[in-house]
């Protein structure tokens, strides 16, 4: 358990905009900062970062939070775990427990993966630096590759010794147990039920999570049997997701983002030598073919990626179309190919980095019109075949979700190809009008009729939303002074709790709030907006963040560019916080008033009902003191 005081610490240091800006490229609009939500796929933002409350929230799926819910939810992380996170970024000492492996097994399995995939991590770098076997071929290796040691101690590569279980051993003496040991995909079982290291005499690349942590490897093998498979990766577990995770990015994401690029390379050396010349916004694939979950996770950083390619021609054939996905995701493409079947990272070690970097700027040519030329190339003067590229081209031009970007493609092309630029603009609004098409036609679902419907809740709608405009108030406002009516030495908060007690909440989560406010207001204590977001019931910090978050912000200059003025409504905080109050208080006369009148209409006995009459008139100049100030006109 982290203690109270270094809790506060922490929450104090984290500055919204910098925890959230570690996975997210945040980019000024008014007084928020906005981005791609990291939670849902999406092409336009809306996703807020409100530096000035310490909030994010995104009005496309909903997620709001402060930056332990942020980490909470990105990274699937428990609170300790989040505090943790902000703790190790703003270099603040959290006091750490020593586990006994009793209690390491006791643990989350989710963390018990992460703690033996970290040891994992640590043995193939001690065996690498610190053993015989090591040196001679681990690091050879490397060496002989042209790696130099800070790389290899950054990126934190290492050796597995050819031994059947070598690490095995040493985590089970350790404590850690066989069960997380397989599953996290360090060990296999053979058919005698025996495990045994999956990595065993081969140079290790750890993979890294977006946030550092080791989540699985890569192992190259240094055999020259033909037998034995040239890379072994680890498999899916509950921490480790092929799809959704690219190589080198825990180290290139503030290069990306400043760079506003993302150079993609096939492999794992090829990341190391690109990152060793100089060029650290630099990513791969993990051994797997391209996904649109890496796409969008380059994307929350820049719109241009720049793919680095080998000269291989069928390689790089087989891999155009599966590159649509990129143009899809609304991003820019760029390609480089390197010569005489070079890739980046033999091209840097026989050139060197001032002639790497020099091609990378001079051989850069956009993806469709590389595309192009590479399979008109192909097609030679095959009428058939050429009539296959043109489709093929237009296809890809259609997935660009910005139709000016894709009409100067659509020129270009039609340059290469040598055909009408009609007939492309034919063929593409043919493609996008077939996209547009609905599988079916679905049949309104019929209203039914006025006396059927449940207008009950209608009445319960208005009620929650008047409701949750107290809350509002009390989040945004609470800790300003009242200054009208004579009254100086109050503050709002407590005016609000005095004026609604002899009003019920009926919606749970308001309640809680005005619970929590009028107690901590009764020991003379005053609840900030924080306490809430910052609550251990979810529910409570969910709807504190969406009640002080908007995704309408007036720009600086509104008023000098529209001439329209719009009235602020603090400019007048009596009418505001009494209209909130005297809203509410209607809703809930008018209820009593109908409970009354049923009661009257059920009444058998004359002396009840008068008492009932009576009681009624009186609620009824309640209900008229009320429509006074808010300016209603009353008819009966």
């Amino acid at each position: 358990m982290i203690p109270k005081e270094t809790v506060d610490k922490i929450l104090e240091a984290a500055r919204i905009e910098e925890v959230v800006g570690d996975f997210v490229h945040l980019k000024k609009r008014g007084t928020s900062l906005i981005g791609l939500c990291p939670f849902h796929n999406e092409a336009t933002p809306s996703f807020h970062v409100s530096v000035s409350k310490g909030i994010y929230k995104c009005f496309g799926c909903g997620k709001g939070g402060d930056s332990t819910r942020f980490i909470m939810d990105h990274e699937k992380a428990s609170y300790p775990e989040a505090l943790r996170y902000i703790a190790n970024k703003y270099n603040i000492e959290v006091e750490e427990v020593v586990q006994s492996p009793e209690r390491q097994e006791a643990d989350q399995r989710r963390e018990s993966l992460y703690v033996i995939t970290a040891r994992a991590g640590k043995f193939f770098q001690d065996t690498m630096w610190n053993s015989d076997e090591g040196k001679t071929i681990g690091l050879g290796y490397f060496r002989e590759r042209g790696f130099r040691d800070e790389v290899l101690k950054k990126f934190e590569l290492g050796y597995s010794p050819d031994s059947w279980d070598a690490f095995i051993e040493t985590a089970l003496k350790e404590g850690y147990k066989e069960n997380f040991i397989e599953e996290a995909g360090l060990a296999i079982r053979n058919d005698k039920g025996r495990l045994y290291d999956r990595f065993r005499a081969r140079v290790l690349f750890p993979i890294h999570s977006f946030t550092g942590r080791i989540i699985g490897f890569g192992g190259r093998t240094l055999k020259t049997d033909k037998k034995v498979p040239k890379y072994v990766n680890s498999p899916e577990s509950e921490i480790y997701h092929k799809s959704d995770v690219l190589y080198g990015l825990y180290f290139a994401k503030k290069a990306i983002r400043d760079a506003d690029n993302c150079y993609l390379v096939e492999g794992y050396a090829d990341v190391l030598s690109v990152h060793q010349a100089g060029i650290e916004n630099v990513v791969a694939s993990s051994g797997t073919s391209l996904t649109s979950g890496q796409v969008r996770l380059i994307g929350r950083f820049t719109k241009n990626i720049t793919i680095l390619y080998d000269g291989d021609a069928a390689g790089i054939k087989a891999s155009l179309r599966g590159l649509d996905m990129i143009l899809e995701e609304g991003l820019n493409v760029r390609v480089v190919l390197f010569p005489d079947g070079h890739d980046p990272d033999s091209y840097v070690h026989k050139l060197g980095n001032a002639a790497f970097k020099s091609h990378i700027e001079k051989n850069q040519k956009d993806f469709i019109l590389f595309k192009t030329s590479v399979l008109l190339k192909d097609a030679g003067n095959d009428p058939i075949k050429r009539a296959g590229v043109i489709r093929e081209v237009v296809e890809s031009i259609a997935k660009i979700p910005d139709s000016i970007k894709a009409s100067v493609f659509v020129r270009e092309c039609s340059s290469l190809m040598q055909i009408d630029e009609r007939s492309l603009i034919t063929e593409l609004n043919k493609l996008r009008q077939g996209k547009l098409k609905t599988p079916r036609h679905e049949e309104p679902v019929p209203l039914p009729p006025p006396d059927e419907m449940d207008f009950g809740s209608e009445v319960r709608a208005v009620e929650q939303l008047q409701e949750r405009e107290i809350v509002r108030l009390l989040l945004n406002y609470g800790h300003e002074l009242v200054h009208w009516d004579g009254i100086t030495d109050t503050y709002i908060a407590p005016y609000v709790i005095s004026n609604m007690a002899d009003v019920s909440f009926e919606d749970p989560v308001c309640k809680a709030i005005i619970d929590e406010y009028a107690s901590r207001i009764e020991q003379g204590e005053l609840p900030t907006v924080q306490d809430f977001i910052q609550s251990q019931d979810q529910r409570v910090a969910d709807l504190a963040v969406s009640l002080i978050s908007s995704p309408y912000v007036l720009s600086d200059n509104w008023y000098e560019k529209r001439k329209i003025y719009v009235k602020n409504e603090t400019e007048n905080m009596r009418a505001t916080i009494l209209g909130g109050i005297f809203h509410l208080k209607k809703r809930k006369v008018d209820d009593i008033l109908k409970s009354i009148r049923d009661e009257i209409q059920n009444e058998k006995d004359e002396d009840n009902q008068m008492i009932l009459m009576q009681r009624y008139l009186r609620v009824k100049e309640v209900e008229k003191g009320i429509n006074n100030f808010l300016g209603s006109v009353v008819v009966k």
